[in-house]
């Protein structure tokens, strides 16, 4: 239970609203070598599948094993493309999330006929997460901005409980004290018909804060500290998904929220919540279409994703505000062999009308998008675009195994490095009000880039820790610390 707590504390610090969570290395699921048979001689070979034998599950279903799987009993498959065939059934297994290891073995049998053994090794599911989180957005604008003051950390605990029912089903609790208040709940059914097609996810949230950004100076969030509550916000949602392929995820959210800022911020900043209002209700309807053939969903190496986001807010509650968002992100992974990678995300996002409340504002610099060497700064706006680049090669690698653990999920532990060298560049439009009173001008309306080299430290349950030197034309060079993927 410790081991889970540890390797909890890792997924989880950083922004608190960060999202996400698997073991990214070339060689974690490789095709199987045991009865592999040559292609060459085998092209014209036809094989019916006659049984798919499951090991290794304690927990979970076979059914949720056999959805991911490209054949079921009585298909007729090629020999030839078999171990391609193999080899990405076992990433998309490894890709729930659910399991250190998955082995698939073809096992030749006469007559035309094969047998597949799936072996699988379950992770650890219960994670009890001691919260000790930065408030800010990073570690970076925490430890400049606001000189790494201890005050502004958040603390509580966090409940993550995978695969429950042993149907992929994941709950998460949050209950969190300190520079703000948060209590939540998610809940994540990703089946609900026989078809193993669609799903729900249920949400609700309360925050309550004391301190509070009430406004942005020079790209910095300037954040204010009372006694009494400054902002409530409180929010449901209704999440229906459809996965219609293996690749293909569709998700429609319904969502309801309700925020309430004091006197004391209204007062700081009329257009907080937007013509000196001092709550602010809506709902909104959130369409979000992602295609992901990458090998690895938590540090991948090949593959390309697309993901899309559209959301309306005001549908039919409240329409006194409303606004239309969307952003598409495009990014690919090459393998250029000998270790060497190539990675690049294209990122552009679009949002009307310009004049909205300060609450609601978007730019760089929020949800994990920015521009290396930028991370102290939000450069808020309408509009803007963003493009990373990564050039990596991995220089080390090596899984350490143990039969002696106390708990069996952690008797493997891997660890790979990589040596990366990477350039950013984005375009933000600033919005009206803030080139009106000429503030928030600096990096808004102009090319920004930054350049740098890091390394990369990869591990067990999606662990990723990145240490990163950037340099940038207005701010020379620094070191910056992370602890998530890059995208």
């Amino acid at each position: 239970m410790m081991l889970a707590v540890i390797y909890g504390i890792l997924l989880s610090v950083g922004h608190p609203e960060s999202k996400g969570v698997v073991l990214p290395f070339a060689d974690t699921v490789k095709a199987s070598t045991r009865n592999k048979v040559s292609q060459t001689d085998t092209a014209t070979r036809f094989l019916e599948v006659n049984r798919i034998l499951i090991t290794g599950n304690k927990l979970t279903r076979n059914s949720i094993i056999l959805r991911e799987l490209s054949f079921k009993k009585g298909d007729v498959i090629s020999e030839a493309v078999l171990p391609k065939v193999i080899e990405k059934d076992q990433r998309k297994l490894f890709n729930l999330h659910l399991f250190n290891t998955v082995t698939i073995t073809p096992l030749d049998l006469k007559n035309g006929q094969i047998d597949f053994l799936v072996e699988v090794d379950e992770r650890w599911y219960t994670f009890p997460v001691p919260i000790f989180q930065l408030s800010d957005r990073n570690f970076n604008e925490w430890w400049e901005n606001y000189d790494h003051d201890l005050s502004r950390v958040n603390y509580g605990l966090k409940l993550y409980q995978y695969n429950m029912w042993g149907r992929n089903q994941t709950l998460t609790l949050t209950a969190q004290f300190g520079f703000q208040r948060r209590f939540q709940m998610m809940y994540k059914i990703p089946y609900i018909d026989n078809n193993q097609k669609a799903g729900l996810i249920f949400e609700m949230d309360f925050i309550d804060a004391k301190n509070v950004a009430d406004s942005t100076m020079e790209h910095k969030l300037r954040y204010v500290k009372y006694d009494h509550v400054l902002r409530n916000t409180k929010g449901i949602g209704l999440s229906y998904t459809y996965r219609n392929n293996f690749y293909i995820f569709h998700k429609l959210k319904y969502e309801y929220r309700v925020t309430a800022i004091s006197d004391t911020l209204q007062m700081l900043n009329p257009n907080y919540l937007g013509s000196e209002k001092d709550n602010q209700q809506f709902d909104a309807i959130t369409y979000e279409f992602t295609s992901d053939h990458r090998d690895v969903q938590a540090y991948p190496l090949k593959g390309y994703m697309v993901f899309l986001h559209l959301e309306q807010y005001g549908v039919a509650v409240n329409q006194d505000f409303q606004k239309t968002e969307g952003y598409l992100s495009l990014s690919g992974h090459l393998d250029l062999k000998k270790h060497f990678y190539l990675s690049n995300q294209a990122y552009v996002y679009l949002s009307t009308p310009d004049e909205i409340p300060y609450f609601n504002y978007g730019g760089l610099g929020y949800n994990r998008t920015f521009v290396r060497g930028y991370e102290i700064y939000v450069i808020e706006g309408p509009r803007f675009y963003l493009n990373k680049t990564t050039l990596k090669k991995r220089i080390f690698y090596h899984l350490w195994e143990t039969e002696n653990s106390i708990i069996p999920q952690f008797n493997h532990f891997p660890l790979a490095i990589y040596l990366k060298a990477y350039a950013d560049f984005g375009y933000v439009e600033n919005y009206p009000v803030y080139r009106r009173s000429e503030v928030n001008t600096l990096f808004s309306d102009k090319l920004i880039g930054g350049a740098g080299i890091g390394l990369d430290f990869v591990s067990a349950y999606d662990a990723v820790l990145r240490v990163e030197y950037t340099y940038t034309p207005e701010n020379k060079g620094g070191f910056f610390f992370h602890l998530k993927k890059e995208f």
